[in-house]
């Protein structure tokens, strides 16, 4: 894609300046090659920032239940995979934490991811997505710790068998 705009920005400045002389076309076709070489680098790296990936290690994530974490960082995705996707169970480290809350700064806790901002295509062919990365902190049987959950959660979680933790949440996406 971007070896075809650079060839049609290129095609486009020699034909603007075709009657201007050889060396005065020569010299205005390089600076707007140069111009779209620029134009190009910017939109490959907006493109590369914009680039959704798996929940993977170090990935910090937002806590949404009121298990008294704010926040926490991936340790591992279970099940031997490279990353977590929505519905994944994944332990996490506590890197912020409410002071009264059930769950301290440092402990290691197990998590399921409730929202991604990598896309998840559905049966129906649509495809879901969120602006954030968050879970909901549970204990080893797959229980959450805490008695509410914050947002929407995608009923995908059905699938995986966290109907426990749709039963909390307030909205359903």
């Amino acid at each position: 894609m971007a070896a075809t705009f650079a060839s049609k920005c290129s095609r486009v400045g020699r034909s603007l300046w075709g009657g201007l002389g050889n060396n005065l076309s020569g010299l205005l076709s390089a600076s707007h090659e140069t111009a779209c070489n620029h134009f190009l680098s910017q939109l490959v790296l907006e493109i590369l920032q914009q680039q959704r990936t798996f929940i993977q290690m170090r990935t910090v994530l937002k806590v949404v239940d009121n298990s008294g974490a704010k926040k926490v960082m991936c340790i591992q995705a279970l099940k031997g995979k490279k990353g977590a996707r929505l519905g994944d169970t994944i332990i996490a480290s506590v890197k912020e934490a409410y002071p009264n809350g059930k769950v301290k700064k440092g402990k290691v806790v197990y998590g399921v991811v409730v929202r991604a901002a990598m896309q998840r295509g559905r049966c129906d062919g649509s495809e879901v997505k969120f602006d954030d990365n968050a879970v909901v902190l549970v204990d080893k049987q797959g229980q959450p710790i805490g008695t509410r959950v914050f947002g929407p959660v995608p009923h995908e979680l059905r699938q995986k068998k966290h109907v426990k933790i749709l039963s909390l949440a307030g909205h359903i996406a």
